[in-house]
């Protein structure tokens, strides 16, 4: 338990950071951080005639290129151009020390099976689900090859249960400009780019936990399937994705630019705790939410999101949160003004005036 409280507090400490980092931070998008996963001596997941570190390389430098292009306000920012080894603690320090206002890692996905198809696009977040676990486990395994790890993660063991509660308390901060992005990328690979879409996804990831900043991690297809990995390493191919994830950081800077010009300053604002985040739907029953009584379900464009409580006070609903957490660690925050769904600065804004 010792060493559990210390994580904790250790955890603690970073989260109020992020939350005060996150409300003085300008709804700009000038900076963005595009990580190629893996490289040099971590090669990634292989597949019949390639490797991940050449595919995600590959994407990112054209990604970088189309947003250098064609928007020319925004500076991009490599975590590496060439094939080298990166640290995961580098990748989001990097982030951090220039500032960024994205961090999008580019990865491939594995599978056992070859048949498997399709991108997703992963949030931070805490997700038990079995189908997950293999890329959870796959991403953070890179730590193991670092020299010193156990100082730089701050005792992070991959394969510890207790990562699980410390890697709940991370994703709060940006977690709903990060849904957002990710909805975005997914919208595009489906829409635009004609790949199947295997939804936005959370999951306890280490490249992503220490960003203070929206991100996102991003895998472009499964280099175990034959004709997917054939795709992915063409110049076609890699063109087709990293246009989509383009298109996404457009709309997304757009969107972001424009929402203090937009937001009703009509004070009708309620706080509810969300508790899950899912691109199917689930029965609100009390025993699918560990107990929680009066789940409520909101459907937000293709996802849905679950939440408890109701109330115009914030000193409230956090009070809620608190006990919901005991349940539920994951749980957060959320705020509606109007029918729309706000993040918690805009609240603040419009209550303070």
């Amino acid at each position: 338990m010792n060493k559990l409280f210390k994580l904790l507090f250790v955890v603690g400490i970073f989260f109020f950071c992020q939350i005060s980092t996150a409300q003085n931070k300008n709804d700009k998008v000038n900076v963005i951080i595009i990580d190629a996963g893996h490289g040099g001596k971590d090669p990634g997941a292989s597949g019949t005639i390639s490797k991940e570190k050449n595919i995600t390389l590959a994407i990112a430098l054209k990604l970088g290129k189309y947003i250098e292009e064609n928007l020319p306000d925004v500076k991009v920012i490599y975590t590496r151009k060439t094939d080298k080894f990166i640290e995961l603690h580098e990748r989001s320090e990097t982030a951090n020390r220039n500032n960024a206002d994205l961090f999008i890692s580019i990865h491939v996905n594995a599978s056992t099976k070859k048949t498997v198809t399709g991108t997703s696009t992963f949030i931070m977040g805490l997700n038990r689900a079995d189908k997950q676990l293999n890329v959870v486990k796959r991403e953070n395994s890179v730590i193991l090859i670092e020299d010193n790890y156990q100082t730089k993660y701050e005792g992070f063991d991959p394969n510890s249960p207790e990562s699980d509660i410390i890697f709940s308390l991370y994703q709060n901060a940006y977690l709903e400009k990060s849904i957002r992005l990710a909805e975005l990328v997914q919208e595009e690979f489906k829409e635009k780019a004609k790949r199947s879409d295997r939804d936005v996804r959370q999951a306890g990831l280490v490249v992503l936990w220490n960003c203070s900043m929206p991100s996102i991690l991003i895998e472009t297809g499964f280099i175990t399937n034959p004709t997917e990995e054939k795709f992915l390493n063409t110049e076609n191919g890699q063109a087709i994705i990293a246009s989509a994830i383009y298109r996404a950081v457009k709309k997304y800077k757009y969107e972001t630019e424009h929402q203090n010009k937009t937001v009703n300053t009509n004070n009708d604002i309620t706080f509810k705790v969300q508790l899950s985040f899912s691109s199917k739907k689930i029965d609100t029953n009390p025993e699918n939410f560990k107990g929680i009584k009066n789940v409520e379900c909101i459907e937000d464009g293709r996802y849905y999101r679950y939440f408890t409580g109701n109330t115009k006070s914030y000193n409230e609903i956090a009070k809620l949160q608190k006990e919901v957490q005991k349940k539920i660690p994951e749980a957060y925050v959320i705020a509606i003004n109007n029918g729309k769904l706000i993040t918690l600065k805009e609240a603040m804004q419009i209550l303070n005036n």
